[in-house]
Protein backbone atom coordinates (compact mmCIF):
# COMPACT_ATOMS: atom_id res chain seq x y z
CA UNK A 1 0.00 0.00 0.00
CA UNK A 2 1.22 3.02 -0.92
CA UNK A 3 2.10 6.12 1.08
CA UNK A 4 1.87 9.52 1.35
CA UNK A 5 4.26 11.96 3.46
CA UNK A 6 3.52 15.87 3.98
CA UNK A 7 7.09 17.40 3.48
CA UNK A 8 5.86 20.37 4.61
CA UNK A 9 5.71 18.92 8.46
CA UNK A 10 9.32 18.24 10.02
CA UNK A 11 8.67 15.03 11.48
CA UNK A 12 6.65 13.56 8.24
CA UNK A 13 9.33 15.17 6.25
CA UNK A 14 12.12 13.24 7.80
CA UNK A 15 9.86 9.83 8.07
CA UNK A 16 9.35 10.85 4.45
CA UNK A 17 12.60 10.53 3.24
CA UNK A 18 13.58 7.75 5.26
CA UNK A 19 10.80 5.73 3.78
CA UNK A 20 11.58 6.54 0.12
CA UNK A 21 15.09 6.15 0.87
CA UNK A 22 14.23 2.51 1.94
CA UNK A 23 12.23 1.95 -1.32
CA UNK A 24 14.48 3.06 -3.98
CA UNK A 25 17.12 0.99 -2.36
CA UNK A 26 14.83 -1.76 -2.73
CA UNK A 27 13.89 -0.98 -5.74
CA UNK A 28 10.53 0.32 -5.54
CA UNK A 29 9.00 3.59 -6.96
CA UNK A 30 9.02 6.66 -5.32
CA UNK A 31 6.83 10.11 -6.31
CA UNK A 32 9.14 13.74 -5.53
CA UNK A 33 8.60 16.83 -6.09
CA UNK A 34 11.33 18.58 -8.37
CA UNK A 35 11.51 22.53 -9.31
CA UNK A 36 9.41 22.05 -12.63
CA UNK A 37 6.74 19.00 -11.81
CA UNK A 38 6.39 15.89 -9.56
CA UNK A 39 8.10 13.30 -10.96
CA UNK A 40 8.36 9.13 -10.15
CA UNK A 41 12.08 8.24 -9.36
CA UNK A 42 13.88 4.80 -9.03
CA UNK A 43 17.32 3.25 -8.43
CA UNK A 44 19.03 4.52 -11.56
CA UNK A 45 21.51 0.99 -11.45
CA UNK A 46 17.85 -1.36 -11.12
CA UNK A 47 16.95 -2.24 -14.17
CA UNK A 48 13.84 -3.86 -12.80
CA UNK A 49 12.96 -0.71 -10.64
CA UNK A 50 13.29 1.72 -14.26
CA UNK A 51 11.17 -1.09 -16.18
CA UNK A 52 8.62 -0.74 -13.58
CA UNK A 53 8.95 3.44 -13.46
CA UNK A 54 8.11 2.54 -17.59
CA UNK A 55 5.48 0.24 -16.92
CA UNK A 56 3.97 2.67 -14.27
CA UNK A 57 3.76 4.98 -16.86
CA UNK A 58 2.66 2.89 -20.12
CA UNK A 59 5.60 4.35 -21.76
CA UNK A 60 8.48 1.67 -23.89
CA UNK A 61 12.28 2.20 -23.90
CA UNK A 62 12.01 3.45 -27.25
CA UNK A 63 11.49 7.19 -24.68
CA UNK A 64 14.37 6.64 -22.32
CA UNK A 65 14.67 8.11 -18.66
CA UNK A 66 16.70 11.04 -17.46
CA UNK A 67 19.01 10.68 -14.52
CA UNK A 68 18.57 13.30 -11.43
CA UNK A 69 22.03 13.87 -9.38
CA UNK A 70 22.14 15.63 -6.06
CA UNK A 71 25.59 17.31 -6.66
CA UNK A 72 28.06 18.56 -9.18
CA UNK A 73 30.65 15.97 -8.82
CA UNK A 74 28.12 13.03 -9.20
CA UNK A 75 28.15 13.32 -12.83
CA UNK A 76 31.86 12.80 -12.78
CA UNK A 77 31.37 9.11 -12.22
CA UNK A 78 28.12 8.77 -14.89
CA UNK A 79 29.91 9.89 -17.87
CA UNK A 80 32.59 8.94 -20.23
CA UNK A 81 34.18 12.64 -19.59
CA UNK A 82 33.03 15.83 -18.79
CA UNK A 83 34.00 18.53 -21.94
CA UNK A 84 34.10 22.33 -20.78
CA UNK A 85 31.03 22.96 -22.13
CA UNK A 86 29.39 20.58 -19.83
CA UNK A 87 31.24 22.29 -17.11
CA UNK A 88 29.99 25.57 -17.93
CA UNK A 89 26.47 24.77 -18.08
CA UNK A 90 26.99 23.13 -14.70
CA UNK A 91 28.51 26.29 -13.27
CA UNK A 92 25.82 28.10 -15.16
CA UNK A 93 22.56 26.43 -14.76
CA UNK A 94 22.92 23.69 -11.87
CA UNK A 95 20.91 22.91 -9.53
CA UNK A 96 18.10 24.10 -11.95
CA UNK A 97 16.29 23.58 -15.32
CA UNK A 98 19.13 22.63 -17.58
CA UNK A 99 19.48 18.80 -18.76
CA UNK A 100 22.62 17.47 -20.33
CA UNK A 101 23.21 14.82 -22.69
CA UNK A 102 26.61 13.18 -22.32
CA UNK A 103 28.11 9.83 -23.40
CA UNK A 104 27.57 7.75 -20.24
CA UNK A 105 30.39 5.70 -18.39
CA UNK A 106 30.91 2.23 -20.30
CA UNK A 107 31.55 0.96 -17.00
CA UNK A 108 27.96 0.87 -15.45
CA UNK A 109 25.32 -1.50 -15.38
CA UNK A 110 21.94 0.44 -16.35
CA UNK A 111 19.43 0.23 -18.62
CA UNK A 112 17.51 3.34 -18.98
CA UNK A 113 15.76 2.32 -22.34
CA UNK A 114 17.02 3.20 -26.24
CA UNK A 115 19.58 5.85 -25.19
CA UNK A 116 22.43 5.11 -27.64
CA UNK A 117 25.25 5.08 -25.30
CA UNK A 118 24.29 8.39 -23.88
CA UNK A 119 22.50 9.83 -20.37
CA UNK A 120 20.48 13.15 -19.57
CA UNK A 121 21.47 14.27 -16.35
CA UNK A 122 20.21 17.39 -14.27
CA UNK A 123 20.57 18.32 -10.47
CA UNK A 124 16.44 20.18 -9.68
CA UNK A 125 16.62 23.14 -7.37
CA UNK A 126 14.20 20.95 -4.63
CA UNK A 127 15.43 20.66 -1.09
CA UNK A 128 13.53 17.52 -0.75
CA UNK A 129 14.45 15.68 -4.03
CA UNK A 130 18.12 17.15 -3.29
CA UNK A 131 18.33 15.32 -0.01
CA UNK A 132 16.87 11.94 -1.47
CA UNK A 133 19.04 11.96 -3.80
CA UNK A 134 21.87 12.76 -1.79
CA UNK A 135 21.12 9.89 0.76
CA UNK A 136 20.36 7.31 -2.15
CA UNK A 137 22.86 8.42 -4.75
CA UNK A 138 21.28 9.00 -8.78
CA UNK A 139 18.40 8.39 -9.83
CA UNK A 140 16.14 7.39 -12.61
CA UNK A 141 13.10 10.02 -13.12
CA UNK A 142 10.88 10.79 -15.20
CA UNK A 143 7.52 13.13 -14.84
CA UNK A 144 5.18 11.46 -11.95
CA UNK A 145 1.97 11.03 -15.18
CA UNK A 146 0.74 8.11 -17.36
CA UNK A 147 1.90 8.93 -21.07
CA UNK A 148 -0.11 10.89 -22.93
CA UNK A 149 -1.88 12.53 -20.02
CA UNK A 150 -0.43 16.11 -17.92
CA UNK A 151 2.14 15.76 -15.59
CA UNK A 152 1.04 16.00 -12.30
CA UNK A 153 1.85 18.96 -10.20
CA UNK A 154 0.81 17.83 -6.85
CA UNK A 155 1.29 14.44 -4.88
CA UNK A 156 -1.95 14.29 -5.15
CA UNK A 157 -2.03 14.71 -8.86
CA UNK A 158 0.69 11.74 -9.30
CA UNK A 159 -1.47 9.40 -6.95
CA UNK A 160 -4.71 9.98 -8.69
CA UNK A 161 -2.38 8.61 -12.04
CA UNK A 162 -0.33 6.42 -10.76
CA UNK A 163 -1.71 4.93 -7.54
CA UNK A 164 -0.48 1.67 -5.69
CA UNK A 165 2.66 0.86 -8.84
CA UNK A 166 4.41 3.55 -6.63
CA UNK A 167 5.35 2.66 -3.01
CA UNK A 168 5.98 6.68 -1.60
CA UNK A 169 4.47 10.05 -2.30
CA UNK A 170 6.39 12.77 -0.87
CA UNK A 171 4.48 16.12 -0.79
CA UNK A 172 6.08 19.14 -1.27
CA UNK A 173 3.17 21.39 -2.26
CA UNK A 174 2.14 22.48 -5.70
CA UNK A 175 5.14 22.61 -8.09
CA UNK A 176 6.34 25.79 -10.08
CA UNK A 177 5.17 26.38 -13.26
CA UNK A 178 4.80 23.27 -15.40
CA UNK A 179 7.67 23.79 -17.52
CA UNK A 180 10.25 21.60 -18.35
CA UNK A 181 13.95 21.90 -18.56
CA UNK A 182 16.03 22.88 -21.24
CA UNK A 183 17.74 19.76 -22.93
CA UNK A 184 20.89 20.44 -24.42
CA UNK A 185 23.19 17.77 -26.38
CA UNK A 186 26.98 17.63 -25.61
CA UNK A 187 27.27 14.23 -27.15
CA UNK A 188 28.46 15.43 -30.32
CA UNK A 189 30.73 17.50 -31.93
CA UNK A 190 28.80 20.78 -31.26
CA UNK A 191 26.31 21.89 -28.60
CA UNK A 192 22.97 21.00 -29.95
CA UNK A 193 19.50 21.95 -27.68
CA UNK A 194 16.85 18.99 -28.31
CA UNK A 195 14.15 20.57 -26.48
CA UNK A 196 14.27 24.63 -25.67
CA UNK A 197 12.43 24.57 -22.00
CA UNK A 198 12.99 27.05 -18.32
CA UNK A 199 15.85 28.26 -19.95
CA UNK A 200 16.21 29.81 -23.39
CA UNK A 201 18.35 29.75 -26.10
CA UNK A 202 20.01 33.12 -25.60
CA UNK A 203 20.82 31.91 -22.03
CA UNK A 204 22.71 28.77 -23.38
CA UNK A 205 24.55 30.33 -26.23
CA UNK A 206 25.71 33.19 -23.47
CA UNK A 207 27.13 30.94 -20.70
CA UNK A 208 28.50 28.99 -23.55
CA UNK A 209 30.05 31.60 -25.47
CA UNK A 210 29.41 30.06 -28.72
CA UNK A 211 25.98 29.70 -30.91
CA UNK A 212 24.15 27.05 -30.18
CA UNK A 213 21.78 25.31 -32.59
CA UNK A 214 18.74 23.64 -32.37
CA UNK A 215 17.69 20.00 -33.42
Amino acid sequence: MSVVYDCAQSPDREDGLAAAASAVRAGRLVVIPTDTVYGIGADAFSASAVRALLAAKNRGPDMPVGVLVGSWQTIDGLVLSVPRPARLLVEAFWPGDVSIVLPHAPSLSWDLGHTDGTVMLRMPLHPVAIELLREVGPMAVSSANVSGRPPASTAQDAREQLGESVSVYLDGGPSGDPVPSTIVDLSGDEPVILREGAVSTAAIAEALGEEVRTR
